[in-house]
């Protein structure tokens, strides 16, 4: 038997704040945007200094939260400089404050 879901209209802030959550829904995207926020911008070999995983697993981290708009990068060859995307981060601290403050 199958159900059928009802379709639900979002609006484009629960649309965000839900994309924000699952860019932050890892422990280690958590370590990487307080290490990033920590200081100015670091590249990718910086991070695999601190978090104990592989060069590939950090990367598909990022890449998570750069499609997500939370951080942004800057190839730099050979390495990418990443950075807290300020507006964005802006953005998603006040949407979960107003989700917060309900």
């Amino acid at each position: 038997m199958s159900r059928t879901l009802a379709k639900t209209n979002y609006t484009d802030e629960e649309q965000q704040i839900a994309a924000f959550a699952k860019a932050l829904g890892h422990p280690v995207r958590i370590q990487i945007v307080k290490l990033l926020n920590s200081q100015s911008c670091c590249h990718t070999g910086d991070l695999t200094d601190v978090i104990p995983l592989a060069q590939s697993t950090i990367s598909q981290h990022l890449k998570a939260l750069k499609e997500a708009g939370l951080i942004q990068g800057e190839i730099l060859p050979p390495k990418v400089k990443y950075c807290i995307h300020k507006a964005n981060w802006e953005k998603a601290e006040a949407l979960f404050q107003g989700l917060f403050n309900l």
